[in-house]
């Protein structure tokens, strides 16, 4: 539980339990139709366990993938039935999650598809404001980054802060709302976009490291940043709208 623990941060908005299998078997380089339910269970639910540390509200809909993933893992894991002659072969237990994985697959390209139509048309037109002359390639370059990408940088950072003892001062205990205006701040200040980690300070304590990743969230549920990267695997950056 966060200690901040009178903040909660609804997922509305923000991707559900199949983007996050989807992000899992991109980031283990997994066949979709052959998928190590083991391992990705134990990824789900140290996911989960993340969650529960930010004091994020998990909807009901990522506690039912979970009992899913439970369901298959245990009936992948009982001894396999020699199929007798004749006998219909049974359906491999990970089927209908593939199927449903395939299909959410399918609906969200197709959305963001559309999404990407009118923007097209939008960028036929020459910006007039020189001010807003950002280099368009830079612009083609930018990669969204998901809530899970945020997920696993948060998850790294919050390793370290374990693995090193603070001592924190008392006296300072910013609530999230102060430290969203310090981010705005800084971004203000720096008039460009900053790397993700340059927002942790060295050796900030664990409860400054939750603060900031949820002022960060919402910040991006508010649109009122950016986050994104140049390339897959890049250092992830922050940037206002």
């Amino acid at each position: 539980m966060s200690e901040d623990s009178s903040y909660t941060i609804r997922l509305d908005g923000f991707e559900g339990p199949l983007d996050l299998l989807l992000h899992l078997i991109r980031k283990n380089e997994i066949d979709i139709f052959n998928i190590p339910i083991v391992l990705i269970t134990e990824q789900y639910m140290e996911y989960l366990r993340l969650m529960k540390t930010l004091n994020l509200d998990i909807a009901g809909e990522y506690l039912l993938m979970a009992s899913t993933l439970l369901h298959i893992k245990s009936k992948m894991l009982l001894p396999q039935r020699e199929e007798e002659e004749g006998e219909a072969q049974e359906e491999d237990p990970r089927a209908e999650l593939v199927r449903r994985l395939l299909e959410y697959q399918k609906f969200k390209a197709a959305a963001e598809e559309l999404i990407v139509r009118p923007m097209l048309y939008r960028d036929v037109f020459v910006r007039l404001n020189p001010l807003d002359s950002e280099p368009e390639k830079e612009q083609e370059e930018r990669i969204e980054v998901t809530l899970f990408d945020l997920l696993e940088a948060f998850r790294q950072m919050w390793t370290r802060a374990k693995d090193k003892p603070t001592h924190e001062i008392v006296l300072d205990r910013i609530t999230v709302e102060e430290r969203i205006q310090e981010i705005l701040s800084l971004l203000r200040e720096e008039k460009k976009s900053i790397a993700f980690h340059l927002l942790f300070p060295e050796g900030a304590s664990r409860r400054m490291i939750i603060l900031t990743f949820l002022a960060i969230l919402e910040l991006v549920k508010m649109k009122w940043i950016r986050v994104y990267q140049v390339a897959p695997f890049e250092t992830i950056r922050i940037s206002p709208l």
